[in-house]
């Protein structure tokens, strides 16, 4: 993806994933036992990758995180600062600049739900606990288990239900994209 090849369209589809991202992230409320909290930025991150192609899910997904890391609050619940990288949910952050653009590549060339809401529930979720799992475990120095109840259990049944919205949403975006060529 050289600087030529995107277009104004592509940029403004862009700008418009990272405002959902910034927008989605204040959405958020805590849990008594984790530092994570349950948010509707795993939507936009779902939808970002069903709507742009992986490398521009991947420079959308880098844009949010680099915002927030020169200091504005866009991270989950209006938070900031490059410290949040490397703090027990950073390695959610890195694992959706790796997730992300994967599930963008896999989605397939047609809007379709039943692919998306697979690809993102089966490869996703998975894949994003796995970054959450190892900086819980590594940044607060607990055991498997603990990291487990404290970064994957407790997220499931609301991620998949945001994999389902995610799906839906970027097959109506892709849809209305489509029609307004």
């Amino acid at each position: 993806m050289s600087a030529s090849s995107i277009t104004a369209r592509d940029m403004t589809k862009i700008a418009l994933c990272v405002a959902f991202c910034c927008v989605t992230a204040y959405i958020s409320f805590p849990l008594p036992f984790t530092p994570g909290m349950v948010t509707a930025l795993t939507l936009a991150l779902g939808v970002t990758a069903f709507v742009l192609p992986p490398k521009q899910t991947f420079l959308a997904l880098f844009l949010y995180v680099l915002l927030g890391c020169i200091g504005l609050p866009v991270f989950v619940g209006g938070t900031a600062g490059f410290g949040k990288l490397f703090g027990p949910t950073g390695g959610y952050i890195f694992a959706w600049l790796v997730v992300y653009p994967i599930i963008s590549a896999l989605k397939g060339a047609r809007p379709n739900f039943k692919r998306y809401a697979l690809v993102d529930i089966v490869i996703g979720i998975p894949l994003t606990y796995v970054g959450g799992l190892i900086s819980m475990m590594l940044v607060m120095d607990v055991s498997l288990g603990a990291a487990l109840v404290m970064a994957v259990l407790p997220y499931i049944p609301g991620d998949i239900i945001k994999c389902l919205m995610a799906a839906f949403l970027g097959v109506k975006v892709n849809e209305a994209l489509e029609r307004g060529r």
